[in-house]
């Protein structure tokens, strides 16, 4: 019944709209996609069984080059005045409120959940853009009086570096704003590695804000995807010590 619906909806003018192709790159470094070296897999409709489109995987070669933009994008984007990180972040969810319908219905298609619940998924990520931009300019720090004569001390907030993200399937695009929204006003970069069984709705999603990175020449590297076999890349990307 659901696939009737986005049926009637128009799934290949929606896959279009979203930069889906009949073979995807499975790694970007936000406007830049690379030409990925791994296995070939199928992103799979939980509806009716039925191919959507197929994703050529990263490597752990392209994972190198993809952490080496990370680690230079950090020392560059840590040092962007935070309400200017806020405004990127602004800007991402206007973005995804203008991408709402699309994005939310591809949700469903490739998770399968029902499609207002596939819509609300997106919500939760426009909200959460909106309480970010707010967060932007409220990372205070205490100030207090020193024992020393003309000095005062105080505490100041500093990025961690490399955030790592990984997603499940039941929430594949909620789950990266939620983190990465937050990271990104506190100056910290983002390696995202989604479900195996959504990879879709990340190069969505990644699609989707580029246009924003771009116009805000943000630096390569802030907001990276990874798709792997958890063969490929899985405790190995959690051991890593360059992401904190």
């Amino acid at each position: 019944m659901e696939r009737e619906l986005l049926l009637k909806y128009g799934i290949p003018e929606m896959l279009k709209r979203m930069g889906i192709t009949e073979l995807n790159s499975g790694a970007t470094t936000g406007t830049r996609w690379l030409k990925t070296n791994g296995d070939i897999t199928q992103s799979v409709s939980p509806i009716d069984g039925a191919t959507i489109a197929r994703i050529k995987n990263a490597s752990l070669e392209d994972y190198e080059k993809t952490m080496a933009d990370a680690q230079a994008a950090f020392k560059v984007w840590r040092s962007i005045p935070a309400p200017a990180r806020g405004e990127v972040v602004r800007r991402i969810g206007i973005s995804l409120r203008e991408h709402k319908n699309d994005l939310g219905k591809l949700v469903t298609l490739e998770m399968g959940k029902i499609l207002q619940e596939g819509l609300g998924e997106v919500q939760e990520m426009i909200d959460i853009c909106d309480f970010a931009v707010g967060q932007s300019r409220q990372l205070y720090g205490f100030t207090m009086q020193s024992e020393r004569p003309k000095h005062r001390m105080f505490d100041q907030y500093h990025p961690y570096g490399i955030l790592g993200l990984i997603t499940s399937f039941n929430f594949p695009v909620a789950v990266w704003a939620w983190n990465s929204m937050l990271a990104a006003v506190c100056g910290d970069v983002v390696v995202w590695k989604p479900s195996s069984k959504t990879p879709l709705t990340a190069i969505a999603v990644q699609n989707i804000i580029r246009k924003v990175l771009k116009d805000c020449k943000v630096p390569e590297g802030v907001f990276n995807l990874v798709i792997a076999k958890s063969s490929v890349l899985g405790d190995n990307f959690l051991e890593d010590n360059r992401i904190r």
